[in-house]
This record gives C-alpha cells, sequence and structure tokens, in this order.
C-alpha cells in the first residue's frame, strides 16, 4: 500500500507555477528522500501533503484517502522551517495542548516520554521562550514524534540544528523506520539522507524529473543524483 500518493499535482501562485504537474508515489515503511535545489518546489509540496496548503490541480491521498480528515491528520507528524511552538506555554504545556489536539490516548504520558526522548524532562515546566534555540529545536521534534505518527513530512529538518538535535532527530527517525513508519524528508544535505533513505525523487523547477530507490552512486557522491538528473529540461 502506498503511504502517500500525488497525482499531477499544481501549485500556484499568482500566475507563477510553483509545482508543475508534480507526481509522487511513496511505499509504506519506505524513508523518500525529496532533492531539489533552492525554489524547486519542496517545501510547497510538502506543505500540500501535510495539508496545510491546498493544490491548484492535482491529487493527493495519503494511506489512500484523499479526504485528508481527522483521522489522516492524527497519522501524519509536520516539522516545517518554523520552530512551531508556543513561547508562553512550557515545555508540558506545549506537548499536553498538541496531545489533547491529535487524540493522544495519554497525552500526559506521551509528552513526558517525548520529552525525555529529546533530552527536556528536567526541564518540563521551563517556558519554551526561556529556552536556547537548540532547546526549542528539541521541543520542535517532541511535538513532531509526540503522537508516533506514521507518516513524518520533515522540511529540511537537520537545518540549524545543534549537535545535540541532530543525534536525537537521527535516532527518533531510526526508531521510526524500525517500527514502520513512512518518512518524507527534503533537504540539502545529501550525504545525511541518504543514509536513512530507501527511496529517492529529484525535483527541478516544480516537477520531479527522476524517483526511484537509492542507490550506492548516490550514497557514495552526493553530487551524482544532480548531475545525472537535474539538468534535464523539463516540460510542461
Amino acid at each position: 500500500m502506498l503511504a502517500v500518493e500525488a497525482d499531477r499535482v499544481w501549485k500556484y501562485f499568482g500566475d507563477y507555477p510553483a509545482l508543475r504537474g508534480s507526481s509522487l508515489q511513496v511505499p509504506q515503511g519506505a524513508c523518500m528522500a525529496l532533492l531539489g535545489r533552492n525554489g524547486a518546489g519542496k517545501t510547497t509540496l510538502l506543505r500540500i501533503l501535510a495539508n496545510l496548503s491546498r493544490a491548484t490541480k492535482g491529487e493527493v491521498k495519503i494511506f489512500g484517502d484523499a479526504s485528508r480528515g481527522d483521522v489522516v491528520r492524527r497519522k501524519t507528524g509536520y516539522l516545517g522551517h518554523g520552530i512551531g511552538v508556543y513561547d508562553d506555554l512550557s515545555a508540558i504545556e506545549n506537548l499536553l495542548l498538541f496531545g489533547r489536539l491529535l487524540g493522544v490516548e495519554n497525552p500526559e504520558k506521551a509528552a513526558i516520554e517525548a520529552l525525555e526522548r529529546v533530552g527536556l524532562e528536567r526541564v518540563k515546566d521551563g517556558m519554551a521562550r526561556e529556552f536556547s534555540r537548540g532547546m526549542r529545536q528539541r521541543l520542535a521534534v517532541a511535538r513532531a514524534f509526540l503522537h508516533q505518527p506514521e507518516l513524518l513530512l520533515l522540511d529540511e529538518p537537520f537545518t540549524s540544528l545543534d549537535d545535540r538535535a541532530i543525534n536525537v532527530l537521527q535516532a527518533l527517525l531510526r526508531d521510526a523506520l524500525s517500527r514502520g513508519a513512512t518518512i518524507v524528508m527534503s533537504t540539502h544535505q545529501i550525504r545525511e539522507a541518504m543514509e536513512l533513505a530507501t527511496n529517492v525523487a529529484l525535483l527541478e523547477r516544480g516537477k520531479i524529473v527522476h524517483t526511484g530507490p537509492q542507490t550506492p552512486e548516490m550514497l557514495a557522491d552526493p553530487g551524482w543524483l544532480y548531475r545525472t538528473y537535474g539538468d534535464r529540461q523539463v516540460q510542461e
């Protein structure tokens, strides 16, 4: 079964097509590295998959469901460019709020466990606004993984993270894959992505020009994918 299916998705901002008929299929349990240069459309596509933005044309299904209502939302974790936590709430209050919104069965237990995983259990009552950037980043990671999502959508997750947050995130991603979760991750850190990726997709000017399994060439040479597929002429 496919966890993600995007069929000929277009997205216009005014007259500008950020996505131009992009199609993507991600099997359940896969880790898809979504690669592309700045402005290729990676963030736009991920936001549409996360139901934070609507496609202008085309269809998206998550676990076979095109409606993407509350059931699908509760199966999905999203980590975007912003930290995405409330400054005027404590760490535990942030996670309790999101846990209740996501319908977590025991939000208190889930929140404590999530804080332990990211090393913030000792400051659980501290206000988010008083945290260092690295601590806030780890809190955002805890929020994304709080409900043990079946699908993780991660937009440049390693960018600007401190070393501790990177280690925490890598461990959580491996744990998620081991329990059968699906990951779609956009990134410029190709080496780090290839170590986890089972599949790779390359976006070029709003269109996916290559998708397929990760190969030894990609793992050995981060520039191989761009040299091989990135200069193809993208046709409308």
